[in-house]
């Protein structure tokens, strides 16, 4: 099945953008060759611009204060598992002091790094991090593996409280969800939103089988999905055909 996932506001989009950096990330950092350790720079370079929002560490503080207090609500609930509550908001607990602990905006103390800025100012030109504009940084891509992947490592730890915090975050929000079959009838399919919840994720699932792609647009009253076909002319083409799909709203 494939999983497409479709954010409702934009605090959550930005929280989907920097978990698929950071997964990007984690697999380039792990391998050996300089190319992937090349993409790995390129990606902490994204996670920067991504994270350089003001307010974006003031909104996971927020996040992560307001689970803790959802999760406390449901002390003393038989059936809730005391235990599995106490774990995760120690987990909750962690990742805010974590955050709290990091100076300034994800990634800011590589700012002071002169030879990662030297690279970052070249690397959106075409080509511009060839040999002979960046020698140093051709040097180091040919160091040993293990070099570099301590290097990287270094680096990236800079970025991992906000990465915790914001897999923690989607996690509990994905959890929160109860999917359920549907079918697109001739390829469309509509459903307005319950009044009084507010919903920011929607989880679309479908087998990879049937060739659809599905267009997701939504607001606070309704979603639509609207099921594509990648065709021989490398366009999207409606679909006409009944389909069925596992939904997920999430809030």
């Amino acid at each position: 099945m494939i999983l497409y996932e479709y954010p409702f506001n934009e605090r959550i989009r930005t929280y989907l953008r920097l978990e698929h950096l950071f997964h990007r990330l984690g697999e380039l950092a792990a391998r050996d060759h300089p190319t992937d350790h090349h993409y790995a720079i390129t990606t902490i370079f994204e996670v920067m611009d991504v994270a350089a929002r003001a307010d974006l560490k003031t909104d996971v503080l927020k996040d992560l204060d307001r689970q803790k207090h959802l999760l406390n609500g449901y002390r003393g609930n038989p059936a809730i598992s005391e235990a599995v509550l106490d774990e995760v908001t120690g987990q909750l607990d962690e990742c805010f002091v974590t955050l709290t602990g990091l100076p300034g905006k994800a990634g800011q103390s590589l700012t002071e790094n002169d030879w990662l800025m030297s690279i970052r100012s070249r690397i959106g030109i075409p080509g511009g991090t060839c040999e002979f504009d960046l020698p140093a940084y051709f040097a180091w891509q040919h160091f040993d593996a293990i070099t570099r992947q301590k290097d990287l490592q270094r680096w990236i730890a800079t970025l991992v409280p906000l990465a915790e915090s914001i897999r923690m975050l989607l996690k509990l929000l994905r959890d929160s969800g109860l999917p359920q079959k549907v079918v697109a009838t001739g390829g469309q399919y509509q459903q307005t939103l319950p009044q009084g919840r507010t919903f920011q994720l929607l989880r679309l699932r479908i087998d990879p089988g049937l060739g659809l792609i599905p267009e997701i647009s939504g607001n606070r009253l309704i979603v639509s999905v609207r099921l594509m076909r990648h065709e021989s002319d490398d366009r999207l083409h409606s679909s006409t055909d009944d389909a069925a799909f596992e939904l997920t709203l999430c809030s």
